[in-house]
């Protein structure tokens, strides 16, 4: 069965008065994500992934160290990585839920300094890549940073909130700002109650 673009919990003018554009969405989930939908299925037709899901993807084509990960396991991942992103955002008034609150002021010593190390994580990707809250696998929550399209499933991490920082998710409204769309993104999208279902 072929994968699936799948349809944004929202309308694409949802999030403009937060700081992420129709034209943004647009760009962004009609044309990025769906190119890495399209190009996975063309990939795998024909291989033994044919009819895994998609996790089982993205673990079995990674190969840690590689110098460049194979095109099933990019598109595949990057394929994951957006429809997690989706749910992360939400339009309207966000408050974090007390008991992540309480999560993260254990693991972090308070929720300004997660969002502190999780910016810094962000704005410190070197190109293309995400930052990610994890629970990993001791259930300590970790902030994490990787590279293009490598996420915390390889590594048998939950992912509790990610951030794509490729690019194309904030140049259009945010030029090369990448702390400015960050800041934005923590203090205005994210979904607290999506993240806190997740621990």
């Amino acid at each position: 069965m072929a994968f699936e673009l799948p349809a944004l919990p929202y309308a694409h003018d949802a999030l403009a008065d937060l700081g992420m554009s129709k034209e943004t969405l647009e760009y962004h989930h009609d044309l990025h994500h769906k190119a890495y939908v399209d190009t996975l299925n063309k990939l795998v037709a024909g291989t033994e992934w044919e009819g895994k899901t998609l996790e089982e993807i993205v673990k079995g084509t990674y190969k840690a160290g590689a110098v460049a990960q194979s095109g099933i396991f990019n598109n595949a991942s990057q394929h994951w990585n957006h429809t997690q992103f989706w749910n992360w955002l939400a339009p309207g008034e966000k408050k974090i839920p007390g008991e992540l609150e309480k999560a993260l002021t254990e693991a972090f010593g308070s929720v300004a300094k997660f969002k502190e190390d999780f910016a810094a994580a962000g704005a410190g990707q070197f190109g293309s890549g995400w930052a990610w809250l994890v629970k990993d696998t001791d259930g300590s929550l970790k902030v994490t940073k990787t590279e293009n399209g490598v996420d915390p499933l390889v590594f048998d991490q939950t992912a509790l909130l990610g951030v794509d920082v490729w690019e194309h998710s904030y140049y259009i409204d945010f030029r090369n700002k990448r702390p400015a769309y960050l800041s934005n993104f923590l203090d205005k999208l994210v979904n607290w109650e999506e993240v806190a279902s997740r621990l």
